[in-house]
């Protein structure tokens, strides 16, 4: 036997002052009556059994919450097998982690949204591998491809702008890391998610595209920012921007060019980041889910145990109907 909610175990607990408070409702109803029609009235005008008929309720309410309560924590005993196969894609998300992520055009900041947007996407993903590449002037993997989404999201809380030292942004480095982290060779059932401001620093990323065409691999590309551009914040958290030797404040702009040709590239797709997940159904649920074949990544026996709540339902109402029946015998009797 297990159970399919133990947590809510903890509401037992709520049990023992509703028990106090029971006892302690019964008396003080009969010491009002008494005060009421007076000792010499109250055997005349209250049914002899009255104080049972009262407990005998008391007994009924607090047995039909105890079998409510344990329906709540879903009872499960028997179970039988089944065959459950996993297919999906594997997808390695690239995020940029460069000091220009930093820049507050979007809020409350370029990587913070990225961020929330991965986390997003974790939440839509429905059987496939992910995995997580962070780059900036070089790249490594922080996540390997992975069924295990709350490990995913770990990795991904650990992501910053103080991850990488070198600093810059290497998308072709990016692209070229996510290309070899995928460890197989077939040329299906493969996607980078490349999450970014574009700003592309080593001239490689088109390069890095062909090659990821070439291994069947489609790039869609979000591009984080705007094309106005932001001023950094400087790194040393002092406050005020960081400044070129002509004592200029550096603006870093969204390149929406570059990101749109990468993904044309491969046959992906470009979406610009906004508020909700707009843009991530239609890079995942439109284009991903939708364009790429699945493959079986495991298939194994589970074990599905049977829920037997209801068995505890059907007492909790019989028990109710019969305080409903006692209510309505101690009216009768005391009319």
């Amino acid at each position: 036997m297990k159970f399919g909610a133990p947590s809510n175990f903890h509401i037992f607990w709520a049990l023992i002052p509703f028990l106090f408070f029971l006892a302690w409702a019964n008396r003080k109803k009969y010491e009002l009556i008494v005060r009421f029609v007076g000792e010499s009235l109250f055997s005349k005008l209250v049914a002899p059994n009255f104080k049972k008929q009262q407990t005998s309720r008391a007994i009924c309410v607090s047995l039909t919450i105890v079998f409510l309560l344990i329906a709540l924590t879903r009872p499960q005993w028997g179970y039988q097998w089944e065959d459950v196969k996993q297919e999906g894609v594997d997808i390695i998300i690239a995020l940029d982690v460069s000091r220009s992520m930093l820049a507050e055009d979007i809020s409350p900041n370029r990587l913070e949204r990225a961020k929330r947007k991965i986390s997003d996407l974790l939440n839509m993903l429905k059987g496939d591998r992910v995995g997580l590449v962070a780059f900036a002037g070089t790249s490594f993997v922080q996540c390997p491809l992975t069924l295990d989404y709350s490990a995913a999201r770990i990795f991904l809380q650990a992501i910053d702008t103080d991850l990488i030292p070198v600093q810059g942004t290497a998308i072709g480095d990016a692209l070229r890391k996510s290309i070899k982290a995928f460890r197989t060779e077939e040329k299906k059932s493969k996607a980078i998610i490349l999450i970014t401001d574009g700003e592309d620093q080593t001239g490689q990323a088109l390069e890095a595209a062909k090659e990821a065409q070439d291994a069947g691999v489609k790039i869609y590309t979000i591009g984080i920012g705007k094309e106005i551009g932001a001023p950094l914040p400087n790194p040393d958290k002092s406050g005020g921007f960081l400044k070129n030797n002509e004592g200029e404040v550096i603006l870093t702009k969204l390149d929406e060019q570059t990101l749109q040709k990468i993904s044309l590239q491969t046959g992906g797709s470009y979406v610009r980041s906004v508020t909700g997940d707009i843009d991530l159904k239609t890079i995942y649920l439109d284009q991903i889910s939708q364009n790429l074949e699945k493959k079986k990544f495991k298939s194994e026996r589970r074990k599905i145990w049977q829920e037997r709540f209801q068995w505890f339902i059907f007492p909790a109402l019989l028990f109710l109907l019969l305080e409903i029946s006692f209510s309505s015998k101690n009216r009768e009797t005391n009319l």
